[in-house]
């Protein structure tokens, strides 16, 4: 992937999107739900697109809007539905279409009082606090959010009364009907007046509930008491309003770096590839607040939904994703009373660092697809400590072993990385040191390769038989998975492992390329060689498979 020459440099006024031409397309293209790229689409969290595009505008959330209330209807989920937004400028346009049908379809809709930004985890953490110890009138949540998406995007997506991101046999019935609306011109839908709709909202104030039970997923006492110095970000994002009311209810040291929300996002600094991203594990998104970190003890930042986490700790900087989970699992295991049967959850492009610190600690690890939604249920019986993936996103249960929420959580994940170093008097970036003076440092990349709709369709239903390479990078290959070995889910693509290294290939659901994953933990040109040969083994796989 070559890295734009504007990568980690503010954004320039000629990037910035034009949001009243946004929110113009948003209400006046309409989709045609033909074009596979028009339809609804729910990934592995929720629809996205760009009103430009005709792939995330009115007609979108009209129908998926209504296709939710059949879904609820069809299976007696008859509670309050939460719904919260972020701070992308299609977020509150499309807010209000939601509320329109809910409301039109008798649903009991619960949102922040004046239209304050709601993280992912404080609306799953609401699902969850309200259906507790509940058997019927359960409640479900609505997110309104591309995650770290560039501006001119939006996204919706539905958490059911498990409080996590709707698995496929929700969203598909959701996005089947959908577009089934779509194909009828979106009409038979219910909806209200904006006017009559606003006023059957009823209101949640997740930032107090969500900020009151903290002390219960995180040692609060140990950060205050450290004097710690910590630094956030919110990147914008709906995590802004959190932040300072973490800080005033627990007396922390803690300063917010930026307190801009803006829907161009013209402060962020650009991302590799000269896109602007609040992608709080990229460095060259996070290139303010790396700037800032000898200024503080540990600094952190959230993306916009506050479903994912960036630390700054130690003199490189931004640590990487997988070394902070790494740090992260081989801390809270040891420093929580759970069940010494309670599992570490990683999903199956993450390091395989964790793999053994999770042989150290003497627990199961589950290896999962990717995907949050994976980790859901173990998460909600209290079975799995810890969810975390490559791309930043992570939660945990509280620190009585029950189940705190079951999106990810960046906020906690934040905090985490504070207790961690007010506990043990170590950054989370000297406790990875740590393990990789017993393990060895590993190498790891991502990048995308190109592939045509019928190369994908090979890839996704790829068996073990039809990978033929015996060796990979001078070693012996111990296991081809095109299952996840943690659920038997299967992968939608394949990964090779050897004995100090592994890849993995999955399509893209969006772009016309496959996606390698790969480590090594003999160094970078071992890592080289890895990517190397894994597009020779993919490539193999193309060339004998032709359908």
């Amino acid at each position: 992937m070559a890295v734009s020459e504007r990568a980690g440099k503010p954004a320039e006024t000629s990037m910035l999107v034009d949001v009243d031409r946004l929110i113009g397309a948003y209400y006046d293209l309409h989709p045609d739900p033909a074009l596979p790229a028009q339809a609804v689409s729910f990934g592995t969290s929720g629809h996205r697109g760009s009103s430009f595009s005709s792939s995330f505008n009115e007609d979108h959330i009209l129908a998926t809007s209504e296709a939710i209330c059949r879904y609820r209807r069809g299976r007696g989920i008859d509670g309050p539905l939460f719904i919260g937004i972020d701070s992308h400028a299609l977020s509150e346009p499309a807010f209000r279409t939601a509320v329109q049908v809910l409301t039109a379809n008798g649903v009991s809709v619960l949102a922040s009082a004046g239209g304050a930004l709601t993280p992912t985890p404080a609306v799953s953490h609401a699902i969850l606090t309200y259906n507790r110890g509940r058997t019927s009138g359960l409640a479900d949540g609505i997110v309104v959010t591309p995650s770290h998406n560039p501006p001119e995007d939006g996204g919706f997506k539905y958490n059911p009364p498990n409080g996590g991101p709707a698995d496929t046999d929700i969203t598909s019935v959701i996005q089947n009907d959908a577009n089934a609306l779509l194909r009828a011109g979106a009409t038979g839908i219910g909806r209200l007046s904006w006017e009559r709709a606003a006023g059957e909202i009823g209101f949640h104030d997740f930032t107090a509930a969500y900020v009151e039970d903290l002390a219960n997923v995180i040692d609060m006492d140990a950060i205050r008491g450290s004097g710690l110095k910590l630094g956030v970000d919110p990147l914008g994002g709906a995590s802004i309003g959190y932040w300072p009311a973490i800080r005033d209810r627990y007396g922390l040291d803690l300063t917010i770096t930026n307190d801009v929300v803006d829907p161009q996002f013209g402060f962020m600094t650009v991302d590799w590839d000269g896109k602007i991203r609040m992608d709080p594990s990229s460095p060259y998104a996070m290139a303010r607040l790396v700037a800032l970190k000898d200024r503080f003890d540990v600094a952190f930042a959230n993306d916009t939904d506050a479903d994912r986490h960036g630390i700054v700790s130690g003199p490189s900087g931004l640590m990487n994703p997988n070394h902070f989970l790494s740090a992260a699992v081989a801390y809270i295991y040891r420093n929580r009373g759970w069940s010494s049967s309670v599992a570490v959850g990683k999903t199956l492009v993450s390091t395989s660092m964790l793999d053994r610190v999770a042989a150290e600690l003497g627990r199961k690890l589950l290896e999962v697809p990717v995907g949050f939604k994976w980790f859901v249920d173990g998460l909600v019986d209290g079975t799995l400590g810890f969810g975390g993936e490559e791309s930043a996103g992570a939660s945990f249960l509280r620190r009585d072993g029950t189940v705190w929420t079951t999106d990810k959580d960046g906020l906690i994940a934040c905090l985490l990385a504070a207790e961690l170093t007010a506990s043990s008097g170590s950054t989370p970036a000297a406790a990875y040191d740590s393990l990789t003076a017993r393990y060895g440092a590993p190498a790891y990349r991502r990048i995308d390769a190109p592939a045509t709709r019928d190369q994908k369709a090979i890839l996704a239903r790829l068996s073990p038989a039809q990978i033929t390479a015996s060796q990979l990078a001078g070693e012996p290959i111990t296991a081809v998975l095109t299952r996840a070995p943690g659920n038997d889910a299967p992968i939608g693509g394949v990964k090779v492992t050897t004995e100090h290294g592994w890849f993995a290939a999955r399509p893209s659901g969006t772009e016309d390329v496959y996606k390698i994953y790969a480590e090594s933990f003999q160094g970078d040109e071992h890592l080289g060689r890895l990517i190397a040969e894994a597009q020779s083994v993919v490539a193999d796989a193309f060339a004998g498979h032709p359908g």
